[in-house]
């Protein structure tokens, strides 16, 4: 059996594209993933599970239908089955997402933004 020291500065330098999540471990059934953002996302929800957000670096607003988060470096939340969301970025943001194996980044909206096959950096 390996277990594997993960470095987030190393793998998020391994990173060139905005909105590219990729897999950097795997927790039972869960993927744990990052990416950086900046602009806005799609609005979507995830009707099978819930999510979670981790700002590593920089400043993350949550749009919801209701109102906004902002979460700053150090910051996170869970965002509910259900509840549809769209992550924005003024400046780059590096995040931390764990999520079930498999969960597409768009939810159930799709489109032109899906990542069909997350890899694995």
């Amino acid at each position: 059996m390996s277990i594997d020291v993960v470095n987030l500065t190393q793998k998020f330098s391994l990173i060139a594209e905005q909105w590219d999540p990729k897999i950097i471990a795997q927790l039972n059934d869960y993927q744990v993933k990052i990416a950086k953002i900046q602009g806005e996302f799609v609005w979507h929800s995830h009707p099978g599970t819930d999510e979670i957000f981790l700002v590593i670096d920089g400043k993350l607003t949550i749009h919801l239908r209701d109102g906004d988060l902002y979460l700053e470096s150090g910051e996170m939340c869970v965002i509910p089955r259900g509840v549809e969301h769209k992550p924005a970025a003024e400046e780059e943001c590096q995040i931390l997402m764990m999520e079930p194996a498999g969960t597409r980044n768009t939810g159930d909206a799709g489109g032109e933004r899906t990542i069909e096959d997350t890899a694995w950096i």
